[in-house]
């Protein structure tokens, strides 16, 4: 066979390869390449809309466009309009401050963002975070005006913090937030979000503000004297009417219309009900004030006891946020075939939140409940924000004494409506079939939130996600290879059970990069391997192991660690006469390998171009 030389790339400069290198980290899309070859006035408009995408789509905008855009506008409005109200009760807040949140940021999403389905507003999860995180050290009904002001100051630094991982390019760190801890996460906060809203629908006064199971499951019974049949047979019937409108909508997607206007038709019946009956044992909203969003600059607090409280706040209400915003927005763009810029998105919605701060709004991003309603109303751009926002603002100005005998117990009943769908089962089971840890990853979170606090149950999946990672670095996935008869290819003798092992020869695939978390563990492995391999090797009276092979194909980075921890190994396997030989290193392996010891310790006679290769050399030699 012949043998072929190990290429090393070509030479660069210090400079020049950490240029390459932190493109590689923050620039991956390469955004300036449309830069290129372009005249200056031409820049300064692809620069426009880079930063503001609505110059880009607005140029083409239409009357056709502008059609659908209303159409959808108007049908998210009235999803909106009840859900702000309902989530900013959620949050501890006056409802009012929900309608303002679906007032500003949209319009501020419309001109930032570059997601053309996501619609913007309250959310229930960060909502229920920033609730009750904020409520551990401040009482919403005692301090009401302090409430208020940490609850804007820590939308604030939500958006500062999202607006910064935009900026910084670090967008990757929201992804430490893993599928299967998220999974686990959302059903446990929408279970505890489901049984707060108990208060709402059986009418009780006195409440706990704990959010545990437990401690909710034991208000609920230990309050029984409190429990109002009116609230009860109400709450309950238009429950139940919601939930079935949402199983109608989700067989038939072209129904989308019937769960969109549901709770809004709801909170219309309800109220005129609650009118009509007057009835004492049915609380209601009460008088909400008319006008658009006051300003709230001077509320922001940036000193004191709180700030510590506001800025934890911000930071998990905005990683929340935004890996919903997020995967809401590429969700949408796959199926329509276009791209969302996650580091540009980033930076609209923390501009959007840090400016929606000022102006009465709590911490808002992209709905997928909204979203979804968006998308099957037919929206082709982000005007339909605008119009849901002109549709909150006719809202605000005109309609807000039709709110004011609209009863708390709807509120709860479209809460539970709009969270039942966040408890993945299948999700779960999904899980379970194909990645264990994942699942007990899943489950941890979901157990963290239910039985302990929603704060707890995020510290949980952003530590499991961690230790997730760490595990697979430190412990990275080595296998034995062996000959696939009639071709030069090897591979996992496990995986591929017509895999033949080459007598003399180990052959060891290294699946990972090499780091200094994991040198020790790779010298370890393969002694461990290679013990294996001769008491194998004497059972079937085969002759004793010659030489170990490293596979390097799957080795995408290697350290000073790294290579040392080569070194080491070949200086063990020397002394039992065995030699360490390393197969196909990719280009930046062999590049820092030549420019270390490392290179002149193996020599040429040492690293091969394949595999086959290596073996075909050794055997050579074996036999001389």
């Amino acid at each position: 066979m012949e043998l072929h030389k190990v290429s090393v790339p070509e030479r660069r400069t210090t400079a020049k390869a950490l240029r390459q290198r932190l493109a590689e980290v923050f620039f991956p899309d390469d955004p300036l390449h449309q830069f290129k070859n372009q005249s200056s006035a031409r820049r300064l408009v692809l620069a426009l809309q880079y930063f503001f995408p609505i110059f880009q789509w607005g140029s083409e905008y239409n009357p056709r466009l502008l059609r659908s855009d209303l159409v959808a506008g108007l049908t998210i409005a009235s999803l909106a309009i009840p859900q702000g109200i309902s989530y900013a009760k959620l949050a501890n807040l006056p409802p009012i401050i929900g309608l303002y949140s679906s007032f500003v940021p949209p319009l501020i999403y419309s001109l930032l963002g570059s997601s053309r389905d996501l619609a913007v507003g309250p959310v229930s999860i960060a909502s229920l975070v920033m609730g009750s995180m904020l409520r551990e050290a401040v009482s919403p009904d005692d301090q009401p005006i302090l409430y208020l002001q940490l609850a804007f100051t820590s939308t604030f630094f939500a958006g500062v913090f999202q607006a910064s991982l935009g900026f910084l390019r670090l967008g990757f760190i929201v992804d430490f937030l893993s599928k299967a801890t998220l999974t686990g996460f959302m059903g446990g906060a929408a279970i505890i979000v489901s049984l707060q809203q108990l208060k709402g629908l059986l009418g009780i006064v006195h409440f706990t503000s704990h959010m545990g199971f437990v401690d909710v499951m034991r208000s609920v019974f230990k309050r029984h004297d409190e429990w109002e049949w009116q609230t009860i047979t109400m709450g309950t019937a238009f429950l139940a009417i919601l939930l079935l409108t949402r199983q109608i909508s989700a067989r038939n997607p072209k129904l989308f219309w019937i769960s969109a206007g549901a709770p809004l038709t709801s909170v219309i019946i309800s109220t005129v009900l609650s009118f009509i009956w007057k009835s004492h044992s049915i609380s209601v909203i009460g008088i909400l004030p008319r006008g658009v969003n006051p300003p709230s600059a001077n509320l922001l607090t940036f000193s004191g006891s709180y700030v510590a409280l506001t800025i934890k706040t911000g930071i998990m209400t905005g990683i929340l946020s935004l890996t919903e915003g997020i995967a809401v927005g590429r969700t949408f763009a796959s199926i329509n075939n276009y791209q969302v810029d996650g580091n540009k998105e980033m930076m609209a919605i923390g501009i959007m939140n840090m400016a929606g701060s000022c102006a009465s709004c709590y911490v808002t991003t992209g709905s997928f409940s909204r979203s979804a309603v968006n998308y099957s109303a037919g929206c082709k751009t982000a005007v339909s924000n605008i119009v849901m926002a002109s549709a909150v603002l006719v809202t605000l100005l005109f309609l807000m004494p039709l709110f004011h005998y609209t009863p708390n117990v709807i509120l709860s009943a479209i809460i539970i409506t709009a969270v039942i769908g966040l408890i993945d089962v299948r999700g779960a089971a999904k899980l379970w079939k194909v990645d264990k840890l994942d699942f007990l990853a899943c489950m941890s979170a979901f157990l963290g939130v239910l039985l302990v606090s929603v704060q707890m149950g995020l510290a949980i999946a952003v530590g499991i996600s961690l230790f997730k990672i760490l595990l697979q670095v430190t412990r990275p996935n080595m296998v034995v290879k062996g000959l696939i008869p009639g071709t030069q290819s090897y591979r996992s003798v496990v995986q591929y059970r017509e895999a033949v092992r080459v007598p003399a020869f180990l052959v060891v695939g290294v699946e990972s990069a090499i780091y200094f978390a994991n040198s020790m563990y790779l010298v370890e492995r393969v002694m461990r391997f290679l013990r294996d391999e001769e008491e194998r090797a004497l059972k079937a009276n085969q002759s004793s192991i010659r030489s170990v092979v490293l596979d390097m194909s799957a080795v995408a980075a290697i350290d000073t660690s790294g290579l040392d921890a080569l070194t080491e190994l070949k200086k063990v396997l020397d002394k039992r006469n065995i030699e360490l030989v390393l197969a196909n290193p990719v280009g930046s392996v062999a590049e820092r390998m030549f420019n270390s010891a490392v290179g002149e310790t193996f020599g040429s006679d040492r690293l091969f171009f394949s595999v086959a290769e290596a073996v075909a050399a050794g055997a050579c030699k074996v036999q001389l």
